[in-house]
């Protein structure tokens, strides 16, 4: 290779610095420039001590070499690697393309970084200090991490597109001057999108975007009191699973796992509320030992999502609501205790296949959670509870399901209904338990055969008249449509006529319960 003189030759300008001049020289060389002093202290990039000149390279410096710095010695690949270099005024390579791989470790920017519609091929920019990111439409081949950065006015990267993965582990993103964090509406990850431990003081958008492979939140703390979300992600698609959960910390945690058992944990928390409409996530959404702190007016909202496993295992929210209003789940996998209170939760459209409680949900709590569901009466969730039992082999608890439902829907009836619906439940049970109307059948049987006993009754004709039975003229009477030739052959007078009919009209109740019982039956078969 051919070393020229002068820029893009073998020396550097002369208008470099002696800082500059050495990064001129790494930068040719393909090695780190590493300007720390070995005090961590001193080197913190987000503390209060002042870096000098001797760690103080210009940003216009940086530029030139990322877009027409001089060639790499013999052999070597260049490229910028620096740790601990101060970097003034704004970088800016918006709309350029870098060839050059960048990394930069613990360095401190004292003005924006702006690189909307620039093309990488790699960027590494780790423990860094920048004011903010302005990346709107950034074009990398592979990946873009920025963990453990601060970015004081937030980081912008509306409609980029990140070749691999995009790590944010650890850092701190303030909100910008329109209250949001992390503004990435439309952005295409092509693998993981890494936000672990993430502390976002502002709106994380994430609006239309689309993530290749995974989106890890484990362990994130999302806090945006200034405004009703937190995380506002609506039509975000996800090809494998959305992770709102603990994640280890120490030598032990490893990224990306689930902590092993024995390792501190910081789990994930969010104030303020969550929106995710219309996502579709190919594996799960998991909220395992999620904790979010509502509102009354915020919400967690999950309406028209479909995922194959939704994992609803955080902490009941006290306040605020959850909204599952169209979504679409094969597998409900939820604790008794992770579900809000009557009124606060929404689950009208909610369907799913399978039930997977972690740990005791017996059939009354997860009544309750279905009487949650709506403040006024509505029967979906009740037939959807019902027939996901019932596919796997629950008739019994199906049926105590349906039976909830009829009760539930008796408390919005007119009065006479009511009184209606009142006798169907304590008869039949509303249709579920029909073995009830043969023990009330019994029952009165048993009692108008005693009662009829006690005292003969004259025949209206002498001669034309059977034998007197009186437990055929009881059940004679107590059957309305079968007729046993007792009825109308004997002469009742006083209490007995009024016994008589009570018996007819207990009868055809009976009857009629019991037919409107068989009708839901046949309904359900």
């Amino acid at each position: 290779m051919t070393e020229g003189v002068g820029p893009g030759g073998g020396e550097p300008p002369e208008d470099l610095t002696a800082t500059e001049a050495g990064m001129w020289q790494a930068f040719r060389n393909g090695s780190v420039y590493d300007l720390s002093s070995g005090d961590t202290v001193v080197d913190d990039p987000h503390g209060g001590h002042p870096w000098g000149p001797e760690r103080t390279v210009r940003a216009r410096v940086v530029c030139w070499l990322l877009l027409d710095g001089p060639p790499a010695l013999a052999g070597r690949v260049s490229s910028l690697k620096l740790v601990g270099v101060r970097i003034s005024g704004p970088l800016d390579l918006a709309g350029g393309t870098v060839v050059p791989y960048v990394e930069l470790r613990g360095c401190r920017f004292e003005r924006d970084v702006l690189l909307p519609e620039a093309r990488f091929t790699t960027v590494r920019m780790v423990d860094c200090s920048i004011p903010r990111l302005e990346a709107a439409r950034l074009h990398t081949e592979g990946d873009l991490h920025l963990p453990r950065c601060r970015f004081l006015g937030g980081i912008r990267l509306t409609d980029a597109r990140i070749g691999t993965d995009l790590l944010l582990n650890q850092a701190i993103v303030h909100r910008d001057r329109s209250g949001r964090s992390i503004a990435a509406d439309g952005m295409n990850v092509g693998q993981d999108l890494q936000a672990e431990m993430l502390e976002s003081h502002g709106e994380l958008s994430l609006r239309s975007a689309t993530i290749g492979v995974s989106l890890s939140l484990r362990g994130a703390r999302l806090g945006d009191p200034h405004s009703r979300l937190a995380l506002n992600a609506p039509q975000l698609t996800v090809e494998r699973s959305l992770y709102l959960t603990p994640a280890g910390v120490g030598a032990q945690a490893r990224s990306g796992m689930t902590p092993v058992r024995g390792t501190r944990i910081q789990r994930f928390e969010c104030e303020g509320g969550v929106r995710l409409d219309d996502g579709r996530f190919g594996d799960a959404v998991d909220f395992e030992g999620a904790r979010f702190t509502f509102t009354d007016e915020q919400e967690l909202s999950l309406r028209r999502v479909q995922t194959p496993e939704l994992r609803f295992l955080g902490e009941r929210p006290a306040r605020g609501r959850v909204v599952l209003s169209g979504a679409k789940v094969v597998n409900l996998m939820d604790r008794a205790d992770s579900w809000p209170g009557p009124g606060r939760l929404h689950m009208g459209g909610f369907t799913y296949e399978n039930l997977v409680p972690r740990g005791p949900f017996p059939l009354a709590l997860r009544l309750r959670w279905v009487d949650a569901a709506s403040a006024e009466y509505n029967p979906e969730p009740y037939e959807r509870l019902a027939a996901v039992l019932r596919e796997g082999g629950e008739d019994e608890d199906a049926r105590e399901v349906l039976l909830a439902k009829q009760r539930r829907r008796r408390e919005s009836l007119p009065f006479a209904a009511k009184l209606w619906g009142y006798a169907q439940d304590w008869t039949v049970a509303y249709g579920y338990r029909p073995g009830r109307a043969a023990v009330w059948m019994a029952v009165l049987w048993a009692a108008g055969s005693l009662a009829f006993a006690r005292a003969d009754h004259p025949p209206l004709k002498s001669g034309e008249h059977p034998a007197w039975n009186p437990a055929l003229f009881a059940l004679d009477l107590l059957l309305p449509v079968i007729d046993l030739g007792q009825v109308g052959f004997w002469q009742l007078r006083g209490g007995w006529q009024w016994l008589s009919a009570a018996f007819i009209l207990l009868g055809w109740i009976l009857a009629t319960t019991v037919a409107a019982g068989a009708t839901r039956t046949l309904r359900r078969t």
